[in-house]
């Protein structure tokens, strides 16, 4: 049996156990508010935290972003487009061989608008490590373009004869930008169409030519003819170096020279002349026109320039009818400084200074020796009877070979 004061002992045991119970439970309870709270502030902390990033990653790249090989990370798009400008490349440039990339400050490189359009394409809530590379796809076009023309090679066949044109024999240096190619350095290629030029153009060529009397003479080229238009056939190289056409016919790049800038000639028999032509013979005062290979008309009383006095004398060479006018007035002046209005009722001029086949009423004196001193300012005079037949047969562009 318990004593009293075991009992006694044992209740305050026992309410010293509930003391600290009560005060254990105190703290646990104390500790639990605190770390409650603690939980409630880091949770509101990290919210904080997140709405910032949030907000940042609205107006920011990520931090992992390139555009045109610029790191743009953690910048707005009005920080980025700048960045660009002033850092990325912009210009591709062929030379020697090589093709390497350079920055053109004169060049627009990019739009804000389109780092408007990277910025959206790599838009996260928040902030990712991932990495974004946009590259500017105008200059790898570009390089592909640039490769090709270099490897490109064209045959040109112009006047009988073939040129092979390697593009890089010929094209020093060649840029890529603003999505176009351009030629900055092509003089190999221009001194080399000068030379194909000179090789087979007709203009100025000197050749032998058999008359309708059967003798053999040599005449020269003057406004006949033709030459390589060395601009229109650059265009067209340069275009085939581009597109990989393989041949060009140069019939289509030639030009002329005097009334028509066409060139005359360009692929006939008889060194350009074809079989249809007007020879004049100035020392026989005698005229043929050929059509088709056989002599139609012969006229043997014409009148050429006036051989001993001034200016006047019918230039020697080859020419062309540059038109044909029915009713026309020459106008010019004589030795003596007066003017001349002359009507005439057919005009076939071959030279851009005046002189053309055409009637001439006024003329009284039609002797084999009238050109010597009488002559006519340089035209080729004929008698009204006859210059009927000679119209019908003339056709503009014909040759005239005055010799």
């Amino acid at each position: 049996m318990t004593s009293r004061k075991d009992y006694r002992k044992e209740n305050k045991q026992g309410s010293k156990f509930l003391i600290i119970g009560g005060v254990v439970a105190i703290v646990a309870i104390a500790a639990g508010v605190f770390g409650y709270n603690a939980y409630k502030r880091e949770q509101a902390a990290a919210y904080a935290r997140n709405q910032k990033q949030i907000a940042f990653n609205k107006t920011h790249f990520n931090p992992n972003v390139s555009i045109y090989g610029v790191k743009v990370g953690k910048l707005t798009v009005s920080q980025a487009t700048k960045k660009v400008l002033a850092k990325a490349k912009n210009k591709l440039v062929y030379k020697d061989g090589k093709i390497t990339s350079v920055r053109d400050t004169k060049l627009t490189t990019i739009s804000q608008n389109t780092v408007e359009s990277y910025f959206k394409k790599q838009y996260t809530q928040l902030p990712t490590t991932q990495v974004y590379s946009y590259k500017n796809m105008a200059l790898n076009a570009g390089k592909n373009k640039l490769k090709k023309v270099a490897a490109a090679s064209v045959t040109y066949n112009v006047g009988g004869k073939t040129f092979n044109l390697s593009a890089k024999d010929y094209l020093t240096q060649v840029s890529y930008y603003s999505g176009s190619l351009h030629y900055d350095n092509i003089s190999k290629l221009t001194a080399k169409l000068e030379a194909m030029d000179k090789e087979v153009k007709t203009l100025g060529k000197s050749y032998k030519f058999k008359t309708p009397t059967g003798s053999t003479i040599t005449v020269t080229n003057q406004s006949y003819g033709w030459g390589i238009w060395t601009a229109s056939a650059k265009s067209a190289i340069l275009k085939s170096y581009e597109n990989g056409t393989k041949t060009i016919d140069g019939k289509k790049h030639i030009y002329g020279d005097g009334y028509t800038t066409q060139g005359l000639g360009y692929g006939k028999s008889n060194n350009g002349l074809g079989n249809s032509y007007v020879v004049v013979s100035i020392a026989s005062q005698d005229m043929w026109i050929v059509v088709n290979g056989k002599v139609a008309v012969t006229v043997s009383d014409v009148v050429t320039g006036t051989e001993n006095k001034g200016d006047n004398a019918t230039p020697k060479g080859v020419w062309y009818i540059m038109y044909k006018e029915e009713g026309a007035t020459l106008k010019g002046q004589n030795d003596d400084g007066s003017s001349y209005a002359s009507k005439v009722s057919y005009w076939m001029p071959f030279t851009l200074s005046g002189c053309g086949l055409h009637d001439a009423s006024w003329r009284t004196d039609w002797s084999s020796t009238a050109y010597l001193e009488g002559g006519s300012h340089g035209c080729v005079n004929i008698r009204p009877s006859e210059i009927k037949s000679v119209w019908n047969a003339v056709k503009v562009h014909m040759p005239v070979i005055v010799y």
